[in-house]
């Protein structure tokens, strides 16, 4: 066998801050809401994926939903989870193993925090590889930002550039009523801020939220049945880079110079044709070497893409159109809502911030600190 799939249904909670649900209550809002525009019920569901939550993820998941799936996934790794699990749910489509998968994620990292259920700090231990890199305080954030400082050293991006990135995502979080920050920002705005780990202030960092999200994949026929407009899946490539730092070759090349050029290839278009990007934005500097290594530019030349070309509202290629983990939400693995706005501007429902006759995109998740990639293209039916 070797059916055509297509993503058949989208669905979001609420997000931001919503301390009135656990986890699991608001995976289970994004999944029936994904359902009901589908007219799906749990019975039809006989795949399903998902990770970060309980104990024996996902069967707690699926038990938590009422669902018996025959088949499973629950691939973590970081913010291209989902992007990794779409691609092996379009595999196990296309050879009959399963016939409708629903893959969703649900967080309260945000309210976590605000309850003292978890850090603020990011950790990731001190055991295995972590070793390493633990002793010299090398967190989250201040591995994106040496990266972002050997891009700035070898290339000259300025931070005026990385800067850009986050004004033009508020800029489309300006247009999304569901977006969490939607107050007008400027470059002096994002300059000024408070001093994260240099050269990011806050603005370069993505949200912390609560939220979850539900992405329906089904055969194209059976889509055609339903009553959404189906996106059918071109193409994907997965890849995985490193864990600790000092095994990454070079901070200037991102594991999307890897999935980029495979999942273009495989779905016969070119970054040329591609009408709009979702790409994780966990900080400024993801943004600009992913479209980089993504073949949108060349390589060094990501900075002077932002700002020439453009990626915000009528720019030369629209990014992150709901205004991405910078200013919408980031529950966490974002990756799965990447899938849900691209979705939604293929099938014309992005209203403020709809791009034009959008027939192609580009979605690129990356997970942990430029650990892995996956990269898929959708196709408007």
């Amino acid at each position: 066998m070797n059916r055509r799939v297509a993503i058949a249904g989208v669905g979001l909670s609420e997000s931001g801050s919503v301390p009135q649900f656990s986890a699991f209550q608001l995976l289970a809002r994004a999944s029936r809401r994904a359902l009901v525009e589908t007219g799906l019920k749990p019975e039809d569901i006989d795949g399903f994926g998902s990770t970060g939550l309980g104990v024996l993820p996902p069967i707690e998941v699926a038990e938590h939903l009422g669902l018996r799936p025959t088949w499973l996934e629950a691939t973590s790794v970081g913010g291209s989870t989902w992007e990794v699990m779409a691609a092996h749910a379009v595999d196990a489509i296309a050879q009959g193993h399963a016939e409708t998968v629903l893959l969703a994620y649900g967080s309260t990292a945000r309210s976590d925090v605000k309850l003292g259920r978890r850090s603020a700090n990011m950790s990731f231990g001190s055991a295995g590889p972590a070793q390493f890199d633990t002793p010299a305080g090398a967190s989250l954030v201040s591995k994106y930002a040496m990266a972002a400082q050997r891009h700035m050293h070898e290339y000259g991006t300025t931070i005026d550039q990385l800067a850009t990135v986050a004004v033009e995502a508020r800029r489309f979080a300006e247009l999304n009523p569901a977006a969490e920050r939607r107050t007008p920002m400027s470059l002096d705005d994002v300059h000024g801020a408070r001093m994260i780990a240099t050269p990011f202030t806050s603005p370069h960092c993505c949200l912390r939220s609560d939220g979850a999200a539900a992405v329906i994949l089904t055969t194209e026929e059976r889509a055609r049945d339903l009553p959404q407009t189906p996106v059918q899946v071109l193409g994907s490539a997965e890849h995985a880079s490193h864990s600790t730092m000092s095994q990454w070759e070079d901070f200037t090349v991102s594991p999307a110079a890897v999935t980029g050029p495979l999942a273009f290839k495989r779905a016969g278009v070119t970054p040329s044709d591609i009408d709009v990007c979702q790409i994780y934005d966990a900080f400024t500097y993801g943004v600009v070497v992913t479209l980089e290594d993504l073949g949108f530019c060349a390589k060094g030349e990501g900075g002077a893409f932002v700002t020439e070309t453009g990626i915000g509202p009528g720019g030369g290629l629209p990014v992150n159109t709901d205004g991405g983990g910078l200013s919408a939400c980031h529950p966490g693995m974002r990756g799965l809502f990447l899938l849900v706005e691209a979705t939604r501007q293929l099938r014309g429902e992005a209203e403020a911030r709809q791009v034009p006759d959008a027939a192609l995109a580009c979605v690129s998740g990356t997970g942990g600190w430029f650990s892995s990639s996956a990269t898929m293209i959708l196709a408007r039916d």
